[in-house]
Order: C-alpha cells, then sequence, then structure tokens
C-alpha cells in the first residue's frame, strides 16, 4: 500500500503485487495461462509481456482472440468464474532484456539502430496523435522518432480470420520489405506500448527474433518531451 508522503511513479506493480494478484486468481505455478483480447489480441500480447518481464514462463495466447471465438459461434458467457487461492512464486520484474525506456531509446536513435513504429500510418506522418476512430490526444507533437520504420502492427494479422499471417507472409514484411533480421537489436513502439507488444510477440515468438524490446513510453511520452527530435515525412 502506497503512504500518504510515498512518491508516485508511473510504472507496473512491483514483485509482492503481481504475485497476491496472481494467487487472488487461482494461478499456481504449474497453471497454463491463456491470453485473449478484442483488437485482435493486442491487449493480449500487452499483458502477455507484463507476464513475461516478471518471468512467468507457461503462457500462451489464442490465435483469432475473442472475435474468432465469436466468429466461430463458439460459446460466450458473462459469469465471473471464482478459483482458489493459487500458489504461484513470481521472480523479481526484470526490464533490461524485453523493455526500453526512453535513454535507451534516446542511445538507439544515435546509433542508427533498428526501431519499429507500429502505429497508424496517419500517426507515423504526425496528422494524428492518436489512432483514427478515437479521440486525438496523448500528445503534444505529431510525427515519429528519427530513423523509426513505419510498419503498421495489423499488417501482422489477417483480418478476415483476426488471426496471425502464417511465418512466410510475416518474414516478407519484416525481414524482406522493411530489412530486419533475427539478430538486430530491435525497439518497437506505438502510442502507450500496447500496439507495440503485438508486434514485439510477432517478432520474439513467431519470427524467432532474439533482441527485441517494447518501449511502453512510446509516443506518449517522447512527443511530449522537451528538446526531442521527430521527423515527419
Amino acid at each position: 500500500m502506497t503512504e500518504l508522503n510515498d512518491p508516485l511513479v508511473r510504472d507496473y506493480v512491483d514483485r509482492a503485487s503481481f504475485e497476491r494478484l496472481l494467487r487472488a486468481k487461482g494461478i499456481d505455478n504449474d497453471t497454463t495461462v491463456v491470453f485473449y483480447g478484442d483488437k485482435n489480441n493486442w491487449w493480449a500480447t500487452y499483458a502477455f509481456w507484463v507476464f513475461k518481464l516478471f518471468g512467468v514462463e507457461n503462457l500462451k495466447v489464442l490465435d483469432g482472440g475473442r472475435l474468432r471465438w465469436a466468429d466461430e459461434g463458439r460459446e460466450l458467457v458473462t459469469l465471473v468464474p471464482k478459483y482458489p487461492q493459487g500458489n504461484i512464486t513470481v521472480q523479481g520484474r526484470d526490464d533490461s532484456r524485453i523493455r526500453a525506456f526512453r535513454a535507451e531509446v534516446e542511445q538507439h536513435v544515435k546509433r542508427s539502430g533498428n526501431l519499429v513504429d507500429v502505429r497508424s500510418p496517419e500517426e507515423y506522418r504526425g496528422e494524428r496523435l492518436h489512432m483514427p476512430e478515437y479521440p486525438n490526444e496523448g500528445a503534444l507533437r505529431g510525427g515519429h522518432i528519427p530513423g523509426a520504420k513505419s510498419i503498421p502492427w495489423g499488417r501482422a494479422v489477417n483480418p478476415e480470420t483476426h488471426t496471425f499471417r502464417p511465418a512466410e507472409e510475416l518474414r516478407t514484411i519484416y525481414e524482406a520489405e522493411n530489412g530486419l533480421g533475427a539478430k538486430d537489436d530491435v525497439i518497437a513502439y506505438c502510442r502507450i506500448g500496447e500496439r507495440s507488444s503485438h508486434t514485439w510477440f510477432v517478432l520474439t515468438y513467431l519470427l524467432g527474433f532474439k533482441n527485441v524490446r517494447n518501449y511502453d513510453g512510446s509516443w506518449t511520452e517522447w512527443g511530449n518531451l522537451v528538446r526531442s527530435p521527430i521527423e515527419k515525412p
């Protein structure tokens, strides 16, 4: 619990708080956790990414998410299930492998590292500050981080089935068209990190890239920074 005089930090919960949360949901050390969601699973991959920060390993993503489930006529219910208290033990959070912070992104820009902007083309061009069909807010300036490639997250999904595209098609998008390689140091970003977690998942788990990080500060942070460089086409 935060005391009255404790500083407030925008970040994820600590290890003990996350462990209590998972135990309250009935999760044990040998439980398989399956994630799904709307928006073709971008929130599912975001939750998956957060679990990985805490070293939780037995995780899966339901390909196609809730939309695919509904399209197939599968059962949907409104009851909230209850489970006995779980016993999972959670590791201390490790941000170093799969999370990028502003200073690391700044260094990445200086050395011309691989940055992937997964937002819509309108956001990338600086015409919008948020996704199309959403309130246009979230940052003071529009544009993209210098040197970032524009690879919208949704290209990885078949719009008819809501499932991930086959590996061959994904390799065409990320490798053949945009020059990314499985050994490259890649940082992905969007507006707040949820869409870029989807691209992080695709590169890491479907294409086998070894060094991909998600910049969850993303454009909400970068677009509001004093003296941060931006580009527009």
